[in-house]
């Protein structure tokens, strides 16, 4: 399987950076926004159902493995320019994401410090790692990551509202989303120009990315990770279903991708071992 380290030509870093930087001017134009000035924290609904309180400390326990997502992809990006940039900007606003869903957390009185600090502690004792060693595999995963974790405060933020609703929440997850959607929107730019460049590899590292998708962290590193999961499907924030008819089918769509290239080659090398 070819490496993205061997598909960087002079002309696809070139377009590369191009989006990029469409994506950081537009960022900085229509997007950037301020947890203490924007958000209206006077407004935090204490009584908000506390099922509510136990996904965002869940949503916020996986951003808070920040370091291990940023500091083990920018070694296999290293040799590119937009994507290093890319990281580097897509570090900053998801250490914003943390910060807000904690903020939240203790200002409507649902979480006290002392138990935030506990919480970070025990992430900060186990170590995330990449589910793919190659560039092209981690952008198809990223793609797909951003994507669902998109979808997953989408449909928080509307059962918050069913449940008596809460302004300041409400805002964040609308910040939130709005960047989950910039970022997946970015790595699927990308990935249509790797599809371009070499279709069978871009391929194969799709196939891995949505057939062996798992949110992170959740399912290995954090602590009581099966009932944070039954929460999040009792209130059908994120199951199979919606991962088929949201995620895996929406990027076949989009993309220009069937199902029988999904299926793939017969004994076709796995990325795991690329």
């Amino acid at each position: 399987m070819a490496d993205t380290k061997q598909l960087a030509s002079y002309e696809v870093e070139g377009s590369l950076w191009r989006i990029y930087r469409d994506f950081f001017d537009a960022a900085e134009r229509k997007r950037r926004w301020r947890i203490r000035e924007d958000v209206p924290w006077d407004k935090c609904n204490p009584n908000l159902d506390p099922a509510i309180a136990d996904i965002v400390e869940t949503f916020c326990a996986v951003e808070l493995y920040l370091p291990d997502y940023v500091g083990k992809v920018l070694p296999i990006v290293r040799h590119s320019k937009s994507r290093t940039w890319f990281y580097a900007n897509w570090g900053y606003e998801e250490s914003k994401h943390s910060l807000a869903l904690s903020d939240w957390l203790l200002r409507s009185g649902h979480r006290t410090e002392e138990y935030m600090f506990d919480l970070e502690r025990k992430v900060f004792e186990r170590e995330w790692n990449l589910p793919v060693g190659n560039a092209l595999g981690m952008l198809a995963y990223a793609m797909v990551q951003e994507h669902a974790t998109f979808i997953n405060y989408r449909n928080l933020k509307q059962r918050v509202i069913a449940k008596g609703g809460d302004p300041a929440l409400e805002k964040v997850l609308s910040f939130v989303s709005v960047d989950e959607a910039a970022h997946t929107g970015l790595f699927r730019s990308f990935l249509e120009l790797f599809l371009k460049v070499d279709r069978e590899s871009t391929l194969e590292a799709l196939r891995l990315a949505l057939n062996r998708f798992q949110m992170p962290a959740i399912h290995d590193l954090l602590d009581e990770s099966q009932k944070r999961i039954a929460r999040i499907r009792e209130l059908e924030i994120f199951n199979e279903e919606i991962f088929m008819r949201d995620v895996y089918n929406h990027f076949l769509n989009i993309l220009g991708v069937t199902k029988t290239e999904m299926r793939g080659p017969k004994q076709k090398k796995s990325l795991v071992t690329a």
